[in-house]
């Protein structure tokens, strides 16, 4: 089974050799140069690993990382870092961070480590009856979002979301029936390092809800009143 790796690094030439190494080894590589390029990728595709520089423009790696554990533990990341970075790399451990490696590295080294994370890590599906498709799909009851397409269909209608509402959307379909404070909401969807008000949460939410009532009126997303929002029907389910 080939294997996919991310590569998040602003120095191009860094990336390129990396690219070439690992291409050469037989792995599938896709190459992000800003944080918040490589975060649009993670989430539109899938990984078997993500290699992580700490020192990215427009979102830092630890803010990458911190989205991305937000969201599932599952995909292996091995941080990039410089000598100096002790204190990133315990805060990058912290954050869910599986491994790193200090700058300049050894080719070798990073390969080891490469088939150890990937080795120890949670398999994608072998299933050979599972078409590539469902591996991009997320679903609850009558409510799915194709990651690949985009595509969000409810009651078999398609909903038409701006870019916020879809990765509200996402966080809310990959935690069903779990109660989500607004903070969780927020540091997911915004970043933790969003200033503004949390009502827009509020907002949002209604933004979504009045686009899915439009296919159905069956209700999808609840309120928990003083805590947040639950992706669950309006049953007597526990």
């Amino acid at each position: 089974m080939e294997h996919r790796i991310l590569i998040i690094e602003d120095e191009e030439n860094i990336a390129r050799v990396l690219q070439l190494e690992l291409e050469f080894e037989g792995y599938i590589i896709s190459i992000a140069h800003t944080g918040t390029e490589g975060l649009i990728q993670y989430r539109e595709s899938t990984f078997d690993l993500i290699l992580l520089d700490l020192m990215l423009p427009e979102m830092n790696g630890l803010d990458v990382l911190k989205r991305i554990r937000a969201t599932e533990s599952d995909t292996p990341v091995i941080l990039l870092t410089a000598k100096s970075d002790i204190e990133d790399k315990v805060k990058g451990l912290d954050l869910g961070a599986n491994d790193y490696v200090t700058k300049p590295f050894e080719i070798d080294e990073l390969l080891a480590r490469i088939r150890n994370a990937i080795r120890f890590s949670k398999p994608r599906s072998q299933d050979p009856d599972s078409s590539s498709q469902n591996e991009h799909l997320l679903a609850y009851r009558n409510l799915s979002i194709n990651k690949q397409t985009r595509e969000v269909l409810y009651f078999e209608s398609a909903i038409d979301l701006t870019p916020r509402e879809y990765d509200l959307l996402i966080f809310l379909l990959q935690h069903p029936k779990q109660v989500l404070t607004r903070d969780q909401i927020l540091e997911a969807v915004w970043g933790f390092d969003y200033y503004g008000d949390t009502n827009v949460v509020d907002v949002y939410i209604r933004y979504v809800r009045q686009k899915l009532e439009k296919a159905n009126p069956t209700s999808i997303i609840q309120t928990v009143r003083g805590v947040g929002y639950v992706l669950k029907e309006s049953t007597h389910e526990t």
